[in-house]
């Protein structure tokens, strides 16, 4: 045991890949951090970690010895975590990383009672829609739409997020309703361009074929709850989040458009954290309490065909409208 600030020090370089960022996970001072890896080293006779002035690189021994490290210091977490647990409430600070319409949507609600069942955390919310760097910035918790980081991080699914077409009756009624991918053409579209600076292809299935369709914008945003904002004010047709436009949607303020060749594609959210099996229990309460919330809420799970069919043929029946007004 008289090793253990050594071996929390070796598997958090390993994981950050610096002494700075070791530090930073561990709560403690760079310096410190460096002693504790120092003596170690002296004990097993053998260096672990090859420093430079800004990243911190495990020699072969090393790589070999913080699996062993790893594996260690999960069995004592476990063997704390089970003794402790039911005496002790999770206490501390979780710090929430989650896109800005998600986290306003779905998150937020969760919150409060969380809060009310642990009382000794604290939670931080940071609603951002940019890249996080989760070491780096201190994040315990991301909820992101998309990919995992890298490979020293864990996802969980929360919810799938199948796509769709939308727009305002306001905007249908003056354009008309496309009925075929190709009306698009004659409609101002509105587009998300996400933070990297691209623009997403919209895409339809056709004859059993996935076929993209990159809309000249009329308008472009880089906020989903702007999309569906300029969809609402009648700006045009939008490609947005199904969960983003769905109260719009059951409101009759939106209609939603070519439901049966628009591809919901198959991008999902993913609650995402540092790959610790030490994971601390703080943080561990409320990832449980925030994908149970996701499983309980039924909207999140809903795709574009189990909508109620009225919403589908309110399109086609102003499509209808429109052409015997444009003929008469």
């Amino acid at each position: 045991m008289k090793q253990l600030q050594g071996l929390l020090a070796l598997v958090e370089i390993a994981a950050a890949g610096s002494f700075a960022g070791a530090a930073r996970r561990l709560n403690l001072t760079p310096a410190a951090v460096s002693k504790s890896l120092a003596r170690l080293e002296q004990q097993l006779g053998v260096r672990l970690v090859q420093r430079s002035t800004r990243t911190a690189r495990l020699t072969d021994e090393g790589a070999r010895f913080v699996d062993k490290a790893r594996d260690a210091l999960r069995l004592l977490d476990e063997a704390v975590t089970e003794v402790s647990q039911t005496a002790h409430e999770p206490t501390g600070a979780v710090r929430i990383s989650v896109g800005v319409a998600f986290g306003r949507m779905w998150v937020l609600p969760a919150l409060p009672a969380i809060a009310q069942r642990f009382p000794r955390l604290i939670l931080e919310v940071d609603l951002d829609n940019s890249r996080v760097d989760m070491v780096a910035d201190g994040v315990d918790i991301a909820i992101r739409g998309g990919s995992v980081p890298d490979a020293g991080f864990v996802a969980r699914r929360a919810c799938k997020l199948p796509l769709v077409l939308v727009a305002s009756p306001d905007y249908l009624a003056r354009a008309g309703v496309p009925l075929a991918p190709a009306d698009l053409d004659g409609h101002r579209c509105i587009q998300f361009r996400s933070s990297n600076g691209s623009e997403a292809p919209w895409a339809f299935r056709t004859n059993g074929r996935r076929v993209a369709f990159t809309p000249r914008p009329a308008l472009v945003a880089n906020d989903s709850e702007a999309v569906v904002e300029l969809a609402l004010a009648g700006g045009g047709v939008a490609q947005c989040g199904l969960y983003h436009a769905l109260p719009h949607l059951r409101a009759g303020r939106l209609r939603l458009l070519l439901a049966d060749t628009h591809d919901p594609g198959a991008r999902e959210f993913v609650v995402v954290y540092p790959h610790r099996q030490f994971l601390a229990p703080r943080v561990r309460v409320v990832i449980d309490a925030l994908l149970a919330h996701f499983r309980e809420t039924a909207d999140l799970h809903l795709q574009p065909r189990d909508l109620p069919a009225s919403l589908r043929a309110v399109a086609a029946s102003s499509a209808r409208r429109v052409r015997r007004t444009s003929v008469g």
